[in-house]
């Protein structure tokens, strides 16, 4: 007894239905047959046995030279987990009318199924792929590094798909002067720090506004940017990007692009930005971040020295440097418990006080940072010193 007939002895399949699967040399019937039978295997309360038993049907369904045969198993299968894995890989190698459907939607395959297809199946498959609801980090990464423009900005658009932010900045790499994934992009719900600071030079007037909008960047900030004054606005999005804010990929792609200055550096360090200054060392000097931490933090200010040196930072400057560490210190001793602005506001005022040698260009930035909060609104009053009396002072 063939796994179709024995199968039908526990289901609502007509004896019609099993001729034409069997022995219909007409594809069309042979299609229709399949169509209701998956239908019937899939809405079924199956069995161990009567499980297998299906599965059996379906891997000789899959086998059928006509093309439409298969397109109808694919089709109706498709969000099934039914389908066995095995047939689910023949299948995904098919002609693209049957493979993609089950691509675009069939839960059998797993994350590591989905890159490799990426990686070798060409663009109608990548795109299929891209299409899928939700889309994890292993998929988007291979999209990025392989995927065809098309297949990546479907992945882009879609707020269901993870991706690391060397992910996305590998798709602004490949394909940043498309102006259909920019505006993607400038649409999604977030985006990493390094990507809207790319994204402002590129963009058109109406994304930037756009930008602006949706990921809380101030137009001033985005000005900034366009117009060469490029430090303060990136710390400036630092800042507003809050919880979302990664210190490590920022100090990556500023390291790429040539841009992790000291000066830069210097200025998130007296705004408080510590794990952004970590991992600034760290890229520079090549240094583990773990052991970076420990020299900055647990080894004194030989500990210090010595990643500073090793991270080619100018000796002129170690001493503001130095202070600023230790002003920071002192202050996280004093006051951690205040809040993200208010502990910034006292930190600068405290670096300030202390360290009129800094160079005059950022002792002016920081003055100007103590007259307005992150959001664009100016300080609250302090009870400390006000920007205008340390102006008095220096």
């Amino acid at each position: 007894m063939t796994a179709a007939t024995s199968f039908h002895h526990r289901t609502t399949l007509s004896d019609i239905d099993i001729e034409r699967l069997v022995r219909s040399e007409n594809a069309d019937d042979r299609a229709v047959a399949t169509h209701k039978i998956c239908r019937v295997m899939e809405r079924g309360r199956l069995g161990d046995t009567d499980r297998a038993a299906a599965q059996e049907i379906i891997r000789m369904l899959a086998q059928d030279a006509a093309e439409l045969v298969r397109r109808a198993l694919a089709v109706t299968l498709r969000t099934s987990e039914l389908l066995p894995h095995d047939v689910a890989m023949k299948l995904a190698q098919d002609v693209v009318t049957v493979s993609v459907p089950l691509l675009t939607f069939s839960p059998i395959f797993s994350d590591e199924d989905l890159a490799d297809i990426i990686r070798s199946g060409g663009p109608v498959r990548q795109i299929a792929i891209a299409k899928r609801e939700t889309l994890s980090e292993v998929v988007t990464t291979a999209l990025a590094d392989t995927g065809v423009e098309e297949a990546a900005v479907i992945a882009c658009a879609n707020d269901n798909a993870r991706f690391t932010d060397g992910g996305m900045n590998r798709v602004m790499d490949r394909f940043g002067t498309s102006e259909v994934l920019h505006s993607v992009l400038v649409n999604r719900k977030t985006l990493p720090v390094s990507v809207s600071e790319r994204l402002i030079n590129v963009v058109s007037a109406t994304l930037r506004e756009q930008l602006i909008a949706h990921h809380a960047i101030k137009p001033e900030t985005a000005v900034e940017i366009v117009t060469a004054a490029r430090e303060r606005a990136t710390l400036d999005m630092a800042d507003q990007a809050g919880a979302n804010f990664d210190p490590q990929g920022l100090a990556r792609h500023l390291m790429a692009s040539g841009r992790l200055t000291p000066s830069l550096i210097l200025r998130a360090l007296a705004r408080g930005h510590m794990p952004f200054f970590e991992h600034a060392l760290a890229e520079l000097s090549g240094v583990p971040h773990e052991r970076t931490w420990l020299m900055v933090h647990d080894a004194g200010s030989l500990g210090l020295r010595a990643i500073y040196d090793r991270a080619g930072l100018p000796g002129r400057m170690f001493q503001t440097f130095r202070m600023a560490v230790e002003t920071y210190h002192t202050l996280q001793a004093e006051a951690g418990h205040l809040d993200p602005i208010r502990m910034q506001e006292r930190l600068i005022e405290r670096f300030l006080t202390q360290v009129p040698f800094a160079p005059r260009e950022d002792l002016i930035y920081l003055y100007e940072r103590l007259d307005r909060d992150s959001r664009g609104r100016r300080w609250a009053k302090s009870p400390e010193k006000s920007a205008n009396d340390l102006l008095k002072a220096a």
